[in-house]
């Protein structure tokens, strides 16, 4: 493998942690190198604009120049505010008084506090990783278009490591436990994190903390040589919460190894062994293909479908499923086009077919995850957000629906975690496509989608023998230094650290 992207495409792209307007929200899709990010739209520009306007405008009444303004909670709510003015449409819950008045933000900040948030997916890279690949779509903007990018210093990889990632989900997130997740390439060389390192991040990460913060996949390469080998060696040392892995094989490039979840001869085998260990679930790559799959991806491209789960789940009740990205087909290069195809039909590519499994196939073992997903979605159709989620809640069931970012490709989750407590689904959209209303930012259908299922799957107990709630987590040596961070008045940065489409 050469690249993330082929080499047209790193002429079309550059790093987002530079490139991006450094807004609390994103104002274009941020790709973590999977896939080609669409072009910034006119309507992303013009949000780009009234985020800027209104943080000069609030700012300017709370003392504040703008990038000052844009770290705080109340330019949080100023994005959201605008928005709903942008977008023309009540799909996040905000009052236009949070933007300028903390003492609100600082209540909403209070009533929250105490809710725990689950993240499904999160990932760093090792420390050896030396694939400066990675590296080379900034490298090459800061050569090509923006000398600027490189002023500081030259680009390293620290911005995608453990420091950052501590940083970034623990200090400027709401974040209570994260899972460290990996993935698979035919090229060893190329893993982000091997198995034993996600094993060991996770243990150093509980022992500094006091606590279980983090959770550890072990990633899986079913056909490739010493596969199996490798799964009985996560059984006896890594211990892992749960498997990963991309039934695609390689999801940068076509592979020689792609399968399927239904394959007896193949994972049957494993599911055994994963039962008999107690390690009953499995996370897995679906959707999320380039906008030119059937070309790039052919032949292959019909593995990250959704079509092997249904017998895979009937045959081993005891496994539980966790589709990642909730099998999402590529978004497209004009966002608004999902959105066209969904209100023609009622239904989204792949995604829906997901969530008709429960009722067509008689199965309660299969979950879907929002990864990249939902932030994608967010940022560029709010009402196609609402017309996933409300998708996986009607079809799976608001208790099948498990919370995920990504991180650390798109920076702090924090704004994530906002545009979930705020979204709602319209009442037009209830009516018309049979979903039901979310709720407030902590109702009992957000509890159950930012933690509750996923404490559900992993058997992590929150409440002590005296059924009093267990605050480990909330008074560990994490908390007590994320403390300290915001008693310095420390901020989030609002960078990405993923790729976005230049002009």
């Amino acid at each position: 493998m050469a690249s993330w992207l082929s080499e047209r495409e790193q002429r079309l792209v550059s790093g987002a942690e530079t490139a991006s307007a450094a807004t609390p929200i994103p104002t274009q899709v941020v790709s973590n190198g999977e896939y080609l990010p669409p072009p910034q739209t006119e309507t992303q520009k013009r949000l780009e604009r009234r985020i800027y306007e209104l943080a000069d405008i609030h700012g300017k009444r709370l003392g504040l120049g703008r990038r000052q303004f844009l770290r705080t909670g109340c330019g949080m709510a100023a994005a959201f505010v605008a928005m709903k003015e942008v977008f023309g449409v009540n799909v996040f819950q905000v009052d236009e008084a949070e933007a300028h008045e903390p003492e609100l933000m600082l209540a909403r900040a209070q009533a929250l506090a105490g809710q725990f948030i689950f993240d499904d997916q999160t990932h760093f890279v090792r420390d050896d990783f030396d694939h400066k690949e990675l590296l080379g779509l900034g490298e090459f903007a800061a050569q090509h278009w923006n000398p600027k990018l490189t002023e500081g210093g030259p680009l390293t990889l620290a911005r995608y490591k453990f420091q950052s990632y501590v940083k970034e989900i623990f200090y400027d997130s709401d974040t209570n436990i994260a899972l460290l997740s990996g993935a698979p390439f035919d090229d060893p060389t190329w893993w982000l994190l091997s198995n034993e390192q996600i094993a060991r991040a996770r243990d150093m990460i509980n022992d500094f903390a006091g606590s279980r913060r983090m959770l550890a996949h072990t990633v899986i390469t079913p056909k490739q040589p010493g596969w199996e080998e490798e799964v009985d060696k996560a059984i006896e040392v890594y211990k892992p919460n749960s498997w990963k892995s991309y039934t695609i094989g390689d999801p940068l490039a076509p592979s020689k190894y792609p399968w399927r979840l239904d394959d007896e001869k193949v994972m049957y085998p494993f599911y055994e062994k994963a039962v008999k260990a107690g390690i009953t679930t499995i996370c897995i790559h679906k959707g999320l293909l380039p906008p030119d799959y059937e070309k790039s991806f052919a032949n292959v491209w019909q593995y990250a479908t959704v079509d092997d789960i249904p017998k895979a789940a009937k045959d081993w009740p005891q496994m539980k499923f966790v589709v990642y990205h909730s099998a999402l087909r590529p978004f497209l290069e004009l966002p608004d086009q999902a959105w066209a195809e969904f209100e023609a039909s009622g239904r989204i590519k792949w995604a829906s077919d997901l969530a008709d499994i429960p009722s067509k196939h008689g199965v309660t073992n299969v979950y879907g995850e929002l990864g990249t997903s939902f932030a994608n979605s967010a940022v560029t159709n709010p009402r196609f957000a609402a017309a996933l989620v409300g998708t996986l809640v009607k079809g799976l069931g608001a208790d099948h629906v498990v919370w995920g970012t990504d991180t650390l490709w798109y920076g702090s989750p924090q704004w994530q975690i906002e545009a979930m407590r705020r979204l709602e689904i319209p009442e037009d959209m209830q009516k018309k496509y049979g979903f039901a209303a979310l709720g407030g930012a902590n109702s009992a259908t957000k509890q159950m989608i930012f933690g509750g299922n996923s404490v559900r799957i992993y058997g992590i107990t929150l409440k002590s023998a005296a059924n009093t709630p267990m605050p480990a987590y909330s008074k560990d040596r994490l908390a007590e230094l994320k403390t300290q961070y915001q008693l310095a008045d420390a901020r989030p940065t609002n960078l990405r650290y993923g790729y976005v489409r230049t002009a």
